[in-house]
């Protein structure tokens, strides 16, 4: 049966572009394994639309359910989505101690849907562990029903085809700021874990017209003409937005995330704190309007129309071209969690990872526990320059920042074996 246009679209993931996304916790006591895999078994139950593998079907390549156990392995070691080493799932586990990360393809979920699942996996192992009888408001648990509104069409009450384009549309900038080549071999990038106190980042972000965002988003800016202070481009940021959620959707699972372009010329650079993050918050709510995420979807939807008219490996080799497009600078995304209730006692640190790889030079990745941000970022490069710009800007603010350790890229990449048809 051919997918609706807004089911997951697996082209979206290559070997050269895995786009692979992942939560990561570390726990006050080291991770059992054997109940870890125990809880990720159970949660199939609740959440079978994340326990599934790629097949080809037609004009399509889509995810189908999987039912052999998802791997969960004790090494932080990567493994390669979809293939034999994974069960052939789209989601794989990993620990190394008291730190557990979970790693999913990114065309099918995003951090809105994905954490969900995490919060929920935490509760069902520690649950286990240490034999507490956690309250389960606002958790997703087996048993309990799964909602129209988390699977189905999260744009069904909205009438897409008589979308018109908006009144505003940031024109692309193509010349933006890139990191030199001999500073993005992503064969060396580079994981930088930060922890913020969230009183003295909120402080900031009200008194100076900002968000977590927009902060994080001027100040990255700032590192990079701090480190490269004689160029004349224009260094862009890319911040997310859930067009789920920017259609009154909080809990669909599936993978409808896009960004918005903030420009920061170079004469920005001499900008004070508070007009910097003014007019990048102008930037942001100009282009974060119901009405481009009205005329987003149309043109997604038709987009996929079209391609239902095209032969699999066409498809497939448009999409790997556009996917692997630069688009910025920097890229921001900041996934609301804030707590996990009667668990966040359990968790000393949060994070989520993606990879920059070819569409940006520097991903940061921002979450919140336990009054305190914690900041993934990612880069091609193994150099310290740019994460000591960083943190030079945040001290210049007097926001406090811990290190927390900085490590190799480990996320997993993806191959589809088996598949015939296709050649990704």
């Amino acid at each position: 049966m051919k997918p609706a246009w807004y089911e997951p679209n697996l082209c979206m993931c290559t070997p050269e572009n895995p786009n692979t996304m992942g939560v990561c916790a570390t726990l006050a006591e080291p991770v059992n394994v054997e109940a870890l895999r125990s809880a990720v078994e159970r949660l199939r139950e609740r959440f079978p639309y994340l326990y599934v593998r790629a097949r080809v079907e037609g004009n399509n390549l889509i995810a189908v359910p999987n039912p052999v156990p998802v791997t969960v392995r004790n090494t932080w070691e990567p493994i390669l989505l979809n293939s034999e080493a994974a069960n052939y799932h789209m989601l794989a586990f990993k620990v190394e101690e008291n730190r557990l990360c979970a790693e999913v393809c990114h065309s099918i979920t995003d951090g809105v849907g994905f954490l969900p699942y995490f919060k929920s996996l935490l509760y069902c192992y520690l649950s286990d562990v240490t034999g507490q009888r956690f309250d389960p408001e606002g958790f997703r648990l087996p048993g309990q029903p799964i909602p129209e509104a988390e699977t189905g069409n999260p744009f069904a009450d909205l009438d897409l085809d008589a979308a018109e384009a908006p009144l505003y549309q940031k024109p692309p900038i193509s010349d933006f700021y890139r990191f030199p080549a001999s500073q993005s071999n992503g064969d060396a990038g580079q994981f930088h874990y930060l922890r913020l106190p969230e009183a003295e980042v909120m402080r900031y972000c009200r008194e100076n017209d900002g968000s977590p965002n927009v902060l994080m988003s001027v100040l990255l800016a700032k590192a990079i003409r701090r480190i490269d202070p004689g160029s004349e481009r224009t260094v862009t940021c890319v911040v997310a937005v859930d067009h789920k959620a920017q259609a009154g959707n909080h809990e669909n699972y599936r993978m409808f995330v896009d960004t918005i372009a903030l420009d920061m010329p170079v004469e920005h650079a001499g900008y004070d704190i508070m007009k910097a993050c003014t007019k990048a918050r102008g930037q942001l709510m100009l282009q974060a309007q119901p009405e481009n995420t009205l005329f987003t979807m149309k043109t997604r939807k038709l987009g996929y129309e079209r391609m239902e008219q095209m032969p699999l490996q066409m498809c497939v080799d448009m999409v790997k071209k556009a996917i692997a497009q630069p688009r910025a600078t920097v890229s921001v995304s900041y996934a609301d969690s804030r707590s996990f209730g009667p668990l966040d006692g359990y968790i000393r640190e949060l994070y989520v990872l993606s990879e920059p790889l070819y569409v940006t030079d520097i991903m940061c990745e921002i979450a919140c526990i336990n009054h305190c941000f914690f900041l993934s970022l990612a880069q091609k490069s193994a150099s310290e320059a740019f994460v000591e710009a960083f943190l030079a800007e945040l001290d210049a603010l007097a926001i406090p920042c811990e290190v927390m350790r900085s490590e190799p890229f480990h996320l997993c990449g993806v191959r589809y074996d088996g598949l015939e048809g296709v050649t990704l």
